[in-house]
């Protein structure tokens, strides 16, 4: 990261609209899906585990094409590979509703992960390249707003759409928008020519001279994979202690639930505006103190304040999300040249995503062997509140080894 942003191209205000909708589409494509698979497993006559692909080839096309989407970006144009993006969403979608079976309906969604990975990998690089001198962190922050937006609006909106449709017409809902936000872009959106890149160097050694000369990013996607797994474990674990710990029905879950999505919707643009107003590294780092201060908070408030214990730290651990995201990726892209932002906008993507299967995988792991969940009877709430505690305990030591591998930044 750095203190000081470069100067920018002036700032073009139609390319934000086109840009946010990218976003809030893939995220939007993430969540979505998930309120139908019921529904889905009811109309294939499918276990529950067999639709569960359903969420998962999306995800896995976002991870796989996050670094193969930025790449491409740099080569043909980040405005060409955006509208190529937004096609192939339009597309899986629509092949989504069409689908005679399961298996058909998984490789249109891998299909429609593919073109988000394009959208939200590609959208944040072109975001950088139109936002003007001192708006960056602004930028970075709208982006968060309305990927959390998107996130907390698919179940609510999916919900709807399933209640009136049926699962075909959830589908065919993000076929017009996404042809939508195509037109839009390619209106609204600069063509800058395409360039050519050098391989990034790895360890930014330093060597060599302008366009070539790239700093080392590994300390901030590392920092970004980290956080990503906390987040995913907040998400995992945090349904499971509310049903089996605090005995909530289905509807308040999903109340509590929208607590942290509601919060970064809050807090997205200002935490862009104090990146602007006092630099990447102070504001990182400040994101990454609330974020450990929230997990210790959820490893310790909840046995003892229950409900209100779980929600207060939420809401310090989800600020604290959102002010790290801005400032990271805002310090990330000013390091490098315009012609590597793609690139190593599709790193950060891939670390993130890397970051929430690792955080399901493990955390959730964790706080099953800590609450006792492999065996035939519920565990007691005190046990689940156990499998909270070591669950977060376990964050906080990741956020500080975020802290630890951004020491040197400057």
């Amino acid at each position: 990261m750095i203190e000081r942003l470069e100067d920018g191209p002036k700032h073009r205000w139609g390319a934000d609209v086109p840009l946010a909708l990218a976003v809030l589409l893939a995220a939007l494509g993430t969540s979505i899906a998930n309120v139908a698979l019921p529904a889905l497993s009811a109309a294939f006559a499918a276990p529950f585990a067999a639709v569960q692909g359903v969420v998962v080839a999306y995800l896995a096309g976002m991870t796989v094409f996050a670094l193969i989407a930025g790449r491409l970006g740099d080569r043909f144009g980040l405005k060409p590979m955006l509208l190529l993006g937004l096609v192939l969403f339009a597309l899986g979608s629509g092949l989504c509703a069409l689908a005679p079976g399961l298996p058909q309906l998984i490789a249109a969604r891998a299909l429609q992960g593919i073109g988000a990975a394009f959208m939200m990998t590609l959208a944040t690089a072109l975001m950088r390249e139109t936002a003007g001198t001192g708006r960056v962190g602004r930028a970075m922050g709208l982006l968060g707003t309305v990927s959390a937006m998107g996130t907390a609006l698919g179940p609510a909106l999916g919900g709807g759409v399933l209640e009136m449709g049926g699962w075909r017409a959830l589908f065919l809902l993000l076929v017009p928008l996404g042809l939508g936000t195509f037109a839009l872009a390619g209106l609204a959106l600069p063509h800058p020519p395409a360039a050519r890149p050098a391989a990034i160097r790895a360890m930014g050694s330093g060597d060599g001279d302008g366009e070539h000369a790239v700093p080392s990013v590994w300390p901030n996607l590392l920092a970004n994979l980290l956080v990503a797994m906390v987040m995913m474990g907040t998400l995992v674990v945090g349904p499971f202690y509310l049903r089996l710990g605090v005995g909530l029905a289905d509807a308040a879950i999903g109340l509590v639930l929208a607590v942290g999505p509601g919060v970064s919707m809050v807090t997205g643009v200002p935490a862009g505006r104090l990146v602007d107003r006092f630099g990447a590294v102070p504001v990182s780092r400040a994101g990454l103190g609330l974020l450990g201060a929230g997990a210790i908070l959820l490893a310790l408030l909840p046995p003892v304040a229950g409900l209100w214990g779980y929600v207060g730290a939420l809401l310090v651990l989800t600020p604290g999300y959102q002010l790290f995201l801005a400032a990271n990726t805002t310090g990330t892209l000013a390091q490098v040249p315009a012609a590597r932002r793609g690139t190593v906008s599709g790193l950060l993507g891939l670390a993130r995503n890397l970051g929430l299967i690792a955080g399901a995988a493990l955390l959730g792991a964790l706080f099953a062997w800590g609450a006792g969940l492999g065996g035939v009877d519920p565990p007691s709430p005190s046990a689940v509140a156990g499998g909270l505690r070591v669950t977060f305990l376990a964050a906080a030591g990741l956020i500080l080894a975020a802290l630890a591998v951004t020491a040197r930044m400057r």
